[in-house]
């Protein structure tokens, strides 16, 4: 018998925690994109600011400071809680021992 088969067993579990953190980052990213897309079709007048700068905290900073008449509505105070939700769990999982080596093989960066 000899090692050939504890390596490929060992092997295998490398293989399918990999597939499984990469399949799980990867339907953070997406959930992301989605919760992006609610927002800009629940604020139409924020999709300018959407398409040139992702980032959530600039965004509602430039909202602010232009002073709009149109405030959120609470559907969309909803979305931007779980955008902010999303980023913190998604950045906080990247940062962990070994979902920072997936993350790391697979190209992921911090949202």
């Amino acid at each position: 018998m000899g090692y050939i088969p504890l390596f490929l067993t060992v092997g295998g579990a490398c293989l399918l925690f990999f597939m499984t953190v990469s399949n799980t980052l990867k339907r953070k990213l997406q959930a992301q994109a989605a919760l992006w897309e609610k927002l800009a079709t629940l604020n139409p007048e924020l999709s300018n600011s959407l398409g040139s700068s992702p980032n959530l905290d600039t965004m509602i900073q430039d909202w602010k400071k232009s002073e709009s008449t149109t405030a959120f509505t609470e559907e969309s105070l909803k979305v931007i809680r779980e955008l902010k939700i999303n980023r913190i769990q998604y950045n906080e999982l990247i940062k962990k021992a070994p979902y920072n080596w997936v993350a790391a093989f697979g190209g992921f960066k911090a949202i």
